[in-house]
């Protein structure tokens, strides 16, 4: 294998297993410094690994070092504990495979540290600490070279190697912390870019919820200003309202806080038994807005993982809409809720005939604070949507002005069903 074959190979083993952490804290996001630093820790001892045990390499009798490249790189991170263990498995490998004398690794290692605690103080520059740790290299490469490695070879092949190995192991080194640097750079890149997509997400919420909220206060503010306490008739007309929007308001400031803190704890359920529950304890709701409900095709028992009283609020959301979509103007008011099932899903389909919604309507529907009610606040379906979605399952919508609504919400089985 030639000089630059053996290098490229080096190459390869060094930067594979730093590629692939880098990878790995782009796909993780948000770890914890603990968790970044096993790691860093797993990629460096890969590195190190794949180089000491594929990659032993001899070119006219002269060792490529290139070895040290992991521990410069721990230097450069300033991962002081893992310099020290690093520096003592060369020591030892050096020493076992390389017939270097023990005394003269432990002094050269030894020095790398003390000279680390030194500089560090001067607050240098990581690259610059690496380059100053070169150059101490070559030094003791030297000394090396003509007392250990090859005392009996001529004075021109030692300084030959010496020159080229000192200039590879300069250029391979800075090319890995050049591309180790930009890696890092990336991934902070990412996660700004994550972080300020959240936050513009979270002002955009927030300005939302201000705006609706400041409706409501608004109105009970002018309510209050245009009262007259000794006024008995105005009082019994301007109090009812004024607690209606307060309660309005309320009722957003939950919504909001539900939407914000969803959290899924699923665990083997019935779905037949939540539909038959709901069925139930809505039977008065339908029967007081004149709306025949018929359940069908839930009296088998139908098992699913997932997070019971989450979908309890996600269908009670859809079946308390359909009740506030009826149609006055029809005599029949119906919402119809039946199971369907494949060998991979649950449907729940849940029809009614009532308002409808135009195609305006039914494509912002599932934006947030969208609402079409008067005391709506906007979060209902949203908030549904990000439950089942935490199922892996969806919701779709489908309906025809005048004509009535089509809900349809899939679900994947559970394992084993």
């Amino acid at each position: 294998m030639s000089f630059i074959e053996v290098i490229i190979k080096s190459l390869v083993f060094l930067i594979c297993p730093l590629a692939i952490y880098l990878l790995y804290t782009i796909y993780k996001r948000n770890m914890s410094i603990e968790e970044k630093d096993i790691a860093f820790e797993l990629a460096i001892f890969s590195s190190l690994y794949l180089v000491l045990r594929y990659d032993c390499s001899f070119h006219n009798g002269y060792p490529i070092i290139i070895f040290d490249i992991p521990l410069l790189i721990c230097y450069y991170k300033r991962k002081i504990g893992l310099s020290i263990f690093i520096s003592i498995i060369l020591i030892g490998y050096q020493y076992l495979f390389l017939n270097l004398n023990l005394t003269f690794l432990i002094f050269e290692y030894i020095s790398y540290l003390v000279i680390y605690t030194f500089i560090i103080k001067k607050k240098i520059k990581p690259v610059s600490i690496v380059n100053i740790f070169i150059v101490i290299k070559s030094f003791m490469l030297s000394l090396a070279v003509f007392w250990f490695i090859k005392p009996e070879g001529t004075f021109t092949s030692n300084l030959t190697y010496l020159f080229t190995i000192i200039l590879v192991l300069y250029f391979v080194t800075n090319l890995i912390i050049y591309f180790f640097a930009k890696g890092e750079k990336i991934v902070e890149l990412s996660n700004d870019l994550e972080k300020i997509e959240k936050e513009k997400e979270l002002r955009s919420s927030l300005f939302k919820v201000t705006h609706e909220i400041k409706n409501p206060i608004a109105v009970c503010k002018g309510y209050l200003d245009m009262i007259d306490f000794n006024d008995k008739k105005k009082v019994r007309k301007y109090v009812p309202i004024i607690k209606d929007e307060i309660n309005r308001t309320l009722i957003l400031m939950d919504d909001f806080l539900d939407y914000t803190k969803i959290k899924i704890e699923k665990e083997e359920m019935d779905l037949s038994m939540l539909l038959e529950e709901l069925e139930e304890s809505l039977n008065d709701l339908f029967k007081k807005n004149k709306i025949k409900a018929s359940f069908n095709n839930i009296d088998d028992e139908i098992y699913i993982e997932a997070d019971y009283n989450r979908l309890k609020q996600v269908f009670i959301n859809i079946l308390k809409n359909a009740v506030e979509a009826k149609d006055i103007n029809k005599d029949n008011m119906y919402i119809n809720v039946k199971l369907e099932d494949d060998p991979n899903n649950i449907k729940v389909i849940i029809e009614d005939n009532g308002i409808g919604m135009d195609e305006e309507t039914l494509n912002k529907i599932s934006e947030m604070f969208f609402t079409t009610k008067k005391k709506g606040s906007g979060l209902g379906v949203s908030l549904s949507k990000e439950i089942v979605e935490q199922h892996n399952g969806n919701i779709v919508y489908n309906s025809v002005k005048g004509k009535g609504t089509r809900v349809i919400v899939t679900l994947p089985k559970s394992l084993g069903i």
